[in-house]
């Protein structure tokens, strides 16, 4: 399957608030941005600082706007929201020329109808944190990268390739790219995530909050992982879930990792 871009752009305009999430929309320079605001009587410093230096240093337009105008629109904008271009999806092509650029074996996330923008924003913050080459989420009845998205993963979604499209396609293009894809599931024929061979070029499929992986998603995988569960409750959130998952396929990549903060 190729993922084609899909420009969002046009005449549409999106609202990004809170501090992490403005700054992140400036330092990954992929979106056009039209203008910056500022509550009135907000103190800059910290993050206020940076964007501040930075939309300057762009040439940005700063606004001093009244609390009240940011409030009607968004209760936790921070004191700063940004105006921008629509997010634009990129494809599965960058993503393994992203690896090849890395020289990093392929690791994609593939999220199977997350529906939760909080789940999808802290997917998207964990994955780009573990050092994922991208994400793949279905184009239809799925969250989308939408501002609480991006608000929810602290603006982590701006350094990610994302593409959206048919799921049972994406992993057939992974195979072809010869990436084995696991699907994270609780079955009794999945393996615990600890005896599965994790290193290589990898695929992981992470389904929705309620009923998991939609079953031809699920006979798509190689193979399935779950996660032991000890105590009473059957299900951990999808966000925990795939947060774990991702964590121990780091371990098993046996890739340099920086542990500077």
């Amino acid at each position: 399957m190729e993922t084609k871009l899909i420009s969002m752009s046009g005449n549409r305009k999106e609202t990004i608030y809170g501090r992490n999430p403005v700054r992140e929309v400036l330092r990954a320079g992929r979106r056009r941005i039209h203008q910056i605001r500022l509550s009135e009587g907000v103190i800059e410093r910290g993050l206020l600082v940076e964007i501040n230096d930075v939309a300057r240093a762009s040439g940005l337009r700063i606004e001093r706007v009244q609390r009240t105008l940011l409030d009607r629109e968004i209760s936790n904008h921070q004191g700063v929201v940004a105006i921008v271009d629509p997010f634009e999806y990129g494809s599965i092509e960058g993503m393994l020329d992203l690896a090849v650029e890395r020289e990093e074996p392929p690791w994609i996330l593939l999220l199977d109808m997350i529906q939760d923008p909080q789940n999808l924003g802290t997917l998207l913050r964990t994955a780009e944190a573990v050092g994922v080459h991208g994400v793949v989420i279905p184009a239809h009845r799925s969250a989308s990268v939408t501002p609480a998205v991006v608000s929810a993963s602290s603006g982590a979604s701006e350094h990610m390739i994302i593409a959206r499209g048919n799921m049972a396609d994406a992993i057939e293009r992974l195979k072809k790219a010869d990436l084995w894809v696991a699907g994270l599931e609780k079955t009794p024929e999945a393996s615990l995530y600890w005896d599965a061979d994790l290193k290589g070029p990898l695929g992981l499929v992470v389904g929705s909050e309620g009923s998991g992986m939609r079953r031809r998603v699920r006979e798509s995988c190689d193979f399935l992982i779950r996660i032991p569960m000890r105590g009473e409750i059957e299900s951990l959130n999808a966000s925990v879930a795939g947060a774990i998952a991702l964590y121990a396929i780091l371990e098993r990549r046996d890739l340099k990792v920086s542990d500077a903060q």
